[in-house]
Order: C-alpha cells, then structure tokens, then sequence
C-alpha cells in the first residue's frame, strides 16, 4: 500500500448512456490541469470503454488511463492484449488495463457466452494477457476456458502458439480485477496490481481484511465516490436511492445477486433482503426508499464543505489508494477537486 493519509485522484467518466457525453474531453483536459492521476472509462452493453479512453489520451499528455471495466466476455484474452498493447504505445505508457467479469444477465444475455466458473476464467485470462505482454515465448493455455491453440470441436488443427507481432511497450502493464465476492477479491490482490471494489467503506475495512491478506504493499485499490457538496442532505441521500435500489434489488437473480449480497456483508444484511423482496414483488419506489441513509453516507461523501472535509479523513486513513470522481462538467470538477483535494 502507498502510505495511509496519501491517495491520488481520478475522474471516472463511466459508459456512455442514450448519446455520448458532450464534453468528456474537456473534463479530462481539465482533471489533467488540476492534477489528477487518472481518467477511467467503462462499458456494459453499449458503448466499449478502449475507443473513449483512446480519444482522451490524444488529447492529454499525463493523465494515466484505466479501464473499470472491460468484461472479459466481450473479447478473448488474445483480443483484449491487442487492444491493451496498442493503446499503451499509442499513449506512451500510460494503459492501466481493470478487467471484470460483469454478471451472468449481461455476460449471457449480450455476450452469448456461459457465466460458469468465472474465477477460473478469470485467472486465466489475466495469465494469457501476462503472457503476451511478457512476449518471452508462443502463448499457450492448456485451458479449460481458453484453450491455446484451439484443438476442440470444429477445429482444423492447424493453430499453432504465437508470439504477438508488436512488441509491448510494457511487459509489466499494471492489471486490475473489478471483484465484489471475497474470493475474487482475493484473486485480484494475488495476481492483479490493483483492485476496483464497487463499493466501498472507510469504516468497515474489516469486511476486506481477509481477501486481502496477500496483497502487495503497492497494491493499488480504485474506488469510485461519488461527491455531492450541498446544504440538504436528505435530497442528496435521495438521489443516489434509485442507483443503488436497482442494483441490489434487480441486478441478478433472487438466490444470487453480488450487490445484495456485498451490501449484506457490509454491515446491512436486513435492509439489502427488504430491498430485493420489494423490488422483485413489483414495488420499485419501496425498494428505492429501502435504500438507508447510513449506507449511502459510508460509501459516498455529501453535505457541505466541511462535513465533507472532514470525512475525507476517514478516506485517507482507510486502505483506498486511488479515490474516483463523478463529473459531466470542467467546472464541476473544479469545484468537488477543490473540497476533497484541499
């Protein structure tokens, strides 16, 4: 870990909604001016995350660029490499490659590919990817889930190991795993050189401890806060209901959903059970006004300036080495980078 009480900031653009964002580049332009580390995009099943974040970097010089994330369904491993080595050389070395599994509704129903397994996968995905960075030999896996060569079925046996043409920029290019479950924590602090939580808590790191028990000191942990500086707290808290209602009442199955089950292991085991039952019964403002303040207040930081000047605290003493800020607008920007950079 980076000594406690020193953390870098980010602009977290997201993926793209019904249209593309107007100004992305200029809130990247901008976050570079105010001293940012990084810029991260991301996808689901709409925009990609590589070509946004591939237009930022023509248009800045320093900003490192993270993915959080690419969805290892969407592209083979060799594919993802592809695209990670040639962006790393077109920005001079500034790729910080998230990868995550996304879930089964999205890796199924948009993919077309089986959700079975995804620790196994995982793992040898980011080996495949290390592989070609490394270019030390022909890549090869033996499998199960991305066989190389490819000898299974409609095979013509002619695949044979290679090497990537290009020759990466960097053999070390830092991976990050997207990982909610303490299993795929733990695998993202053995062979990642960081961790994208989905939420996150300063003041139940408890709930982390185990799976990152094996962690390297420069272990990198990119979290995402989102910044709301105003005087009325409770329209605050209510903004961010709908999101986080959604995600734990209807994102997945009623016997396996990750966010219900990460909330439960934060701390709010009832409230996360009374928002799914809610939301699967049909009665989504229920499960929205489910959502507890006291949850929404540990994982984001509203108020006013000081309120939230003071609870950056906890965030600098806590594990977090890479804090991402929500913007749609340079000046926006400003103005939260002004609270929580101070």
């Amino acid at each position: 870990m980076t000594d406690r009480n020193s953390i870098r900031f980010g602009v977290m653009f997201g993926y793209w909604q019904a249209q593309p964002p107007a100004n992305f580049v200029e809130v990247a332009q901008e976050a570079e001016r105010l001293g940012f580390h990084s810029a991260w995009t991301a996808e689901a099943w709409g925009s990609d995350a590589f070509t946004p974040l591939t237009w930022i970097a023509a248009h800045t010089t320093s900003l490192k660029l993270g993915t959080s994330i690419v969805q290892i369904s969407a592209r083979t491993p060799a594919s993802t490499a592809m695209h990670a080595l040639t962006l790393d050389h077109l920005s001079k070395g500034r790729l910080q490659l998230g990868l995550g599994v996304s879930g089964p509704q999205v890796v199924e129903g948009w993919y077309g590919q089986p959700f079975a397994k995804p620790l196994s996968r995982t793992r040898e995905y980011i080996d495949i990817i290390r592989q070609v960075m490394k270019r030390e030999q022909p890549v090869q896996n033996d499998g199960p889930h991305y066989p190389l060569p490819y000898h299974g079925e409609g095979a013509w046996g002619m695949g044979k190991p290679l090497k990537p043409i290009t020759h990466p920029l960097r053999a070390d290019l830092p991976i990050y795993l997207g990982a909610e479950g303490p299993k795929n924590v733990a695998l993202a602090a053995e062979v990642c050189d960081g961790w994208i939580p989905l939420w996150y808590t300063p003041y139940r790191e408890e709930v982390y401890a185990d799976s990152l028990t094996h962690a390297p000191d420069d272990f990198d942990i990119v979290q995402g806060v989102s910044v709301n500086v105003t005087d009325d707290l409770e329209s605050a808290f209510d903004a961010m209901r709908p999101m986080l209602g959604f995600y734990v009442g209807g994102m997945g199955a009623k016997d396996r959903n990750f966010h219900k089950e990460l909330m439960a292991r934060m701390g709010y085991p009832d409230e996360a059970q009374k928002i799914q039952d809610a939301f699967l019964d049909g009665r989504r403002a229920e499960a929205i006004a489910a959502v507890p303040n006291a949850f929404i207040d540990e994982i984001a930081l509203i108020g006013p300036r000081e309120r939230i000047r003071d609870r950056m605290q906890a965030w600098r003493e806590s594990r977090v080495t890479t804090m991402l800020l929500h913007s749609q607008d340079p000046e926006q920007l400003k103005q939260v980078a002004e609270v929580v950079m101070d």
